[in-house]
């Protein structure tokens, strides 16, 4: 009976020391404070202003040819007016592709963003490894992801020694 009241004692004492070690970063503040990060920003802010002028460039256009058609609708033959519309439904469709192919999934913004992203992100990870390693944590929350985190105690915070490693 005593040895298992002591087995008993013993695992209630050494149980925390079984217990993982975790930590939490909040990766959107470390981007944040990354030049690199608001650089690759800009470029993006840039090309997306560029591909939204011409995408605007062409709405106008298609805006003029809709507006000649209907103000010469009436001299038109129905050959001319089917021709006509054809080029008008023609155009939106070119318009169509190309706002997929800039702004779409896996369109040249989403593969630009990683592109430009991924050296940050990979510091990022780099550093958070080593901190990690030298902090003996043997998890990291990301707290800036999707994962919902309802409360955790400041004293797990690692953000800092993160931005730390980084340089």
């Amino acid at each position: 009976m005593v040895r298992f009241w002591l087995a008993g004692l013993l695992l209630l004492v050494v149980a925390p020391a079984w217990s993982q070690r975790f930590g939490y970063v909040d990766t959107e503040y470390i981007l944040g404070k990354m030049p690199e990060y608001a650089t690759a920003q800009q470029e993006l802010a840039k090309l997306t202003d560029t591909w939204q002028k011409e995408i605007e460039v062409q709405k106008k256009d298609i805006d003029k040819m809709y507006r000649t058609y209907q103000n010469e609708e009436v001299v038109l033959t129905e050959t001319m007016k089917k021709k006509r519309q054809d080029e008008i439904l023609a155009k939106e469709q070119e318009l169509k592709a190309y706002e997929a192919k800039q702004f779409g999934y896996e369109g040249q913004l989403f593969k630009k963003r990683i592109d430009l992203n991924k050296p940050a992100q990979d510091k990022i990870f780099e550093a958070v490894e080593k901190v990690a390693k030298s902090k003996k944590l043997d998890m990291i929350i990301d707290r800036a992801g999707d994962l919902t985190i309802l409360y955790v105690n400041p004293t797990h915070d690692y953000t800092e020694f993160v931005l730390e490693a980084l340089g």
